[in-house]
């Protein structure tokens, strides 16, 4: 497969009704292969043991991811999370996809808890840090483990930064596009518009690291490093459904 340049719409939105109509029109996701698969630390699968809370949060947004697909299976635990999602990467374009995980999302979180948080927690140095640490504690069985790092806003120092030693989601999956597509995208954009709460998720495919930095507003599409990276030779999306991420 030749290397090309990851195809990003300028438009962020697309009304559910439209990409449901028009689901069939596939749009590539990634388009490009690594020469070689990740090495180093990436090359080192994570063993996960999950605690009956990870359980229910993992099953609870795989059947929101599955309900918003209308695209079931089988699976339990994480495997059903990533089957979900690697079924979304399969049957809708990049747009499609990251619409229907913000639809999976706004089934996964009460909107009146949302609106609560946004109300009692206005953007502010408390917030961001708040966002933060909260991250870190309840959200390791989706990226795995992270730590709250400082960065600078406004000339102060602020622990904002949740940093994830090895992403789960990205090491499960093994795809660029998956990673771009079905995390980054929706969820700055979820979090934002749900929220109010800016966030830049930095993705470091060498080493499968991320950075969640909230008060950040995530760089244009088309100047974005993330969407320009190409795609892991040994995607397991491909693997599995014996198709590729560009259709």
């Amino acid at each position: 497969m030749e290397p090309n340049v990851l195809a990003q719409s300028r438009s962020s939105t697309l009304c559910l009704a439209q990409w449901k109509l028009t689901r069939k029109s596939k749009q590539p996701c990634v388009v490009g292969v690594l020469t070689r698969p990740a090495t180093g630390e990436a090359a080192e699968t994570n063993v996960y043991k999950d605690s009956w809370f990870d359980h229910i949060a993992i099953n609870h947004l795989s059947k929101s991811i599955q309900a918003a697909t209308g695209l079931s299976n089988s699976k339990s635990g994480y495997e059903s999370l990533v089957e979900a999602s690697t079924m979304a990467s399969k049957e809708f374009n990049h747009i499609e996809q990251q619409q229907v995980v913000i639809e999976a999302l706004d089934r996964a979180f009460p909107r009146p808890i949302l609106l609560l948080i946004r109300t009692l927690l206005p953007p502010s140095k408390f917030a961001r840090e708040y966002f933060a640490l909260f991250t870190t504690f309840f959200f390791a069985w989706l990226v795995g483990p992270s730590q709250v790092r400082e960065s600078e806003i406004n000339g102060r120092s602020e622990k904002n930064v949740v940093h994830i030693k090895k992403c789960r989601f990205l090491e499960e999956t093994n795809c660029t596009g998956m990673c771009i597509n079905l995390c980054k995208m929706p969820s700055q954009s979820f979090i934002k518009d749900s929220l109010g709460m800016p966030v830049n998720m930095v993705p470091n495919f060498e080493d499968m690291s991320c950075e969640m930095i909230f008060g950040q507003d995530p760089p244009a599409s088309t100047d974005d490093p993330a969407l320009k990276q190409p795609c892991y030779k040994l995607c397991k999306a491909k693997k599995n459904h014996a198709t590729d991420c560009l259709s």
